[in-house]
């Protein structure tokens, strides 16, 4: 009889993702989707990127070199924060910018920590108030990570689909490298799991309360998040990206898409690096709630472990439930695979890499007990 219960929940939940989470799984929303037929960027628009770099030398050239080559029809300028680098980001990110021909169009500021802000957050806020004091806001100000390079006709694209939709945010899901056998084995889980969180369907819908944005590209209107009080509302987020979303859905219409045009030149080697990445904020992403904690090892446990496991192990009819399960959600799993470039049959796998997550998890609630939450290139910032 408990199989049968432990089956039946599983199955329940994993109809509902499906049918009822909108549609999440699918992949649905791409950056080629997201430009009206017949929409143009408008005549004179102009853009700033602003870019947070720490320690970013050895990609930063990469980056602004796609975002200086970009074919934009209005005029695109980059102002890049340089968050106390050691590594000579800031000389890296000049010596680029004169190879281009472009030293007119880049600007180089010093960040700083900031008491009660992320040290991300404090430097898109410097590059957003430097942008502010210059007197005439552009159209839009792009913020992106340092790490992040761009096809070509990629800015044209996202601000033509901003101008012509009225969003005040518009923001892009880079693709992650997936090269390692760490990246091949969890970075299209990170995808999924993400998405699943934060399904872009009921983000892009402006009549639901879900809200989100992926930090790595993200397109803002300057007016409407002065409106909405600036980064100050969020300067303690680690979760900064879905915190501006949250922020920014209150002033209009957002959107969030996947995108095969702009990708990360960060690489995870090892399954410590991948690690890193999630424990960073993954209890931030339960309100470092111990109970939520608990919760979510326990969903983990029966969405993720229990269908495989009863499917082989149980008797029947708990054994056909759990497996109906278990086929559901690899069914669920195989776009973000495909998107990914990788064979399908790794769907099954899924449990598997759901219980690493589940273990980074508890490791990040754990790191955050001992005052090391929040870990990023020396600092440590969860609350």
């Amino acid at each position: 009889m408990i199989a049968i219960v432990l089956g039946g929940v599983g199955l329940l939940v994993w109809l509902y993702l499906l049918l009822g989470n909108g549609g999440f799984w699918r992949l649905t929303e791409h950056d080629r989707r997201f430009v009206p037929k017949g929409a143009l960027v408008p005549k004179g628009v102009r853009v700033v990127a602003v870019i947070p770099a720490r320690d970013e030398a050895d990609v930063v050239a990469i980056g602004l070199r796609s975002l200086f080559r970009q074919e934009f029809s209005g005029r695109l300028e980059i102002v890049l924060v340089d968050d106390e680098s050691s590594d000579g980001t800031a000389e890296v990110a000049r010596a680029c910018a004169r190879e281009e021909g472009a030293e007119d169009r880049l600007t180089v500021l010093q960040g700083r920590p900031e008491q009660g802000w992320t040290g991300k957050l404090a430097a898109m806020d410097r590059g957003f108030a430097h942008v502010l004091s210059s007197g005439v806001s552009p159209d839009f100000v792009l913020f992106c990570d340092a790490d992040i390079a761009f096809a070509p006709g990629l800015v044209e694209r996202l601000v033509a689909g901003a101008a012509a939709r009225g969003t005040v945010l518009s923001s892009l899901m880079v693709k992650l490298r997936c090269e390692s056998l760490a990246e091949r084995w969890f970075v299209p889980a990170f995808v999924f799991f993400f998405q699943m969180l934060y399904p872009f369907p009921r983000v892009n819908d402006p009549k639901s309360p879900v809200a989100g944005a992926a930090g790595g590209v993200m397109l803002v209107r300057p007016a409407a998040l002065e409106e909405a009080g600036g980064l100050q509302q969020i300067r303690g987020a680690l979760i900064d990206d879905c915190a501006l979303g949250k922020l920014m859905k209150k002033q209009g219409p957002i959107w969030l898409g996947l995108t095969d045009d702009a990708w990360s030149l960060r690489p995870y080697p090892h399954l410590r690096d991948i690690e890193q990445m999630v424990t960073r904020s993954a209890y931030a992403q339960l309100g470092y709630s111990p109970w939520r904690l608990a919760g979510a090892v326990l969903g983990m446990g029966l969405v993720y472990l229990a269908p495989p496991i009863l499917a082989f192990a149980a008797p029947e009819p708990a054994a056909y439930i759990a497996l109906t399960a278990y086929l559901l959600m690899a069914q669920s799993y195989m776009p973000s695979l495909r998107f990914y470039g990788r064979n399908r049959l790794g769907a099954f796998a899924l449990p598997a890499v759901a219980a690493c997550y589940t273990w980074f998890t508890l490791l990040s609630a754990w790191r955050h007990t001992r005052g090391r939450g929040g870990a990023w290139k020396g600092r440590y910032q969860a609350p």
